[in-house]
């Protein structure tokens, strides 16, 4: 039955397919066709040419071989297009102006022979808050390295806990033998404090502490920019052998002998003859001390610091003057000590121009700050 069926079926397909007409065939629009781009053309990467950074002055020389020295001098004349600036004047200028750069603190001309400064540095000695005493060395002279001695003198009475030793009020000197003296006052007896060599004479001079020292408590040294000399081996020394914390600028770097030779125009050759050495061999000259704790300052300022403690002395530098505050004994009173001070300030500008604030002494200040975190540092350690 179900065979039947299905021949059934397909008999009907076929006739169907007889009686319909055969399907036309159907043209498609025509399909524009745009023509093939070119294929975009990659470059390899090309190598990068070579700078060509010109060398510092300095770092060309030193990289220069011997033959090559010679040569440079020789090229640049031949090739240069103003030669007459390479004569041999101008080439002897050249090379006196290029060894003095090179040699720095080590050797200067000097337009006359230098001459002693006519103004004193005098010693000064102050006692400032919190037991802390202030030494200003001044001139390094025999009646300063006394006064210094009476000083310590004192302490007996009333021994302070703490010691500012001032040098920037030193002036430069190449006295090592009373810079050996000051050390003497803190180094401990029998050490080598520093040693003066003079390499073309072949001598060697070693100084060494001969006493007990005035003084064993902490240290804390000055410096500025223009310590040098004598004042930076002391400071150099003090840090070596008694731990002194150096507070400032950067010294001179001048802590060696110098000869001073003239030229005939009246001129003066000063270069270094000799070196100081300390027992460590760290080097003071001719890049001088870096302080523990530096502090930029403009040298004017420190100028002016140092004069005027001569007159109003140290502690009104680094000391602020309080300022007035209600307090229960003013409203016992019925007075306003804040309203009073106001109108005091006016009536002083009423008169004329206000004379202007003393200079803060902030290198002296951070040393008084220093000597504190170090007495409270020491104070919880006993505590443990």
């Amino acid at each position: 039955m179900r065979i039947t069926l299905v021949l059934a079926l397909t008999a009907a397909f076929v006739s169907a397919q007889e009686i319909l007409p055969d399907p036309k065939p159907v043209k498609a629009a025509p399909v524009p066709v745009e023509p093939a781009k070119p294929l975009m053309k990659i470059t390899p990467p090309q190598p990068k040419a070579e700078q060509r950074l010109p060398l510092g002055s300095r770092e060309a020389a030193d990289a220069l071989t011997d033959d090559e020295l010679r040569k440079v001098v020789d090229m640049l004349r031949e090739n240069y297009i103003r030669p007459d600036v390479l004569s041999e004047q101008a080439l002897a200028r050249a090379n006196v102006q290029g060894v003095l750069d090179r040699l720095g603190a080590g050797a200067r001309i000097y337009a006359k022979r230098a001459a002693e400064s006519d103004q004193p540095s005098p010693f000064r000695s102050e006692l400032l808050d919190g037991g802390v005493s202030y030494i200003r060395l001044g001139a390094l002279t025999q009646e300063n390295i006394a006064a210094m001695d009476k000083s310590f003198d004192d302490f007996s009475t009333k021994p302070p806990t703490a010691l500012v030793l001032d040098l920037r009020a030193t002036p430069h000197s190449t006295d090592f033998e009373l810079a050996a003296e000051v050390t003497r006052r803190f180094s401990p007896k029998g050490r080598v404090l520093f040693s003066i060599k003079r390499p073309k004479v072949n001598d060697e001079e070693i100084l060494t502490s001969r006493e007990d020292p005035r003084w064993r408590g902490l240290l804390v040294v000055l410096v500025d920019g223009d310590t040098a000399g004598a004042g930076e081996v002391i400071a150099a020394v003090l840090r070596t052998h008694v731990r002194a914390y150096i507070v400032g600028q950067q010294t001179q770097g001048e802590a060696a002998q110098f000869e001073e030779l003239p030229l005939p125009s009246g001129k003066v050759l000063r270069v270094a003859v000799g070196e100081v050495t300390l027992p460590d061999n760290s080097p003071v000259f001719p890049g001088g001390l870096t302080p523990d704790l530096p502090i930029a300052l403009p040298q004017e300022k420190t100028d002016a610091i140092l004069v005027s403690a001569l007159t109003a002395g140290v502690a009104s530098l680094v000391a602020d003057k309080e300022r007035p505050r209600m307090n229960e004994a003013a409203l016992v009173a019925g007075t306003n000590p804040e309203f009073d001070a106001m109108q005091e300030q006016q009536k002083l500008k009423a008169k004329g121009p206000l004379s202007p604030p003393p200079p803060r002494d902030i290198v002296l200040q951070r040393a008084l700050d220093y000597i504190i975190g170090v007495r409270i540092f020491e104070a919880s350690q006993k505590k443990k």
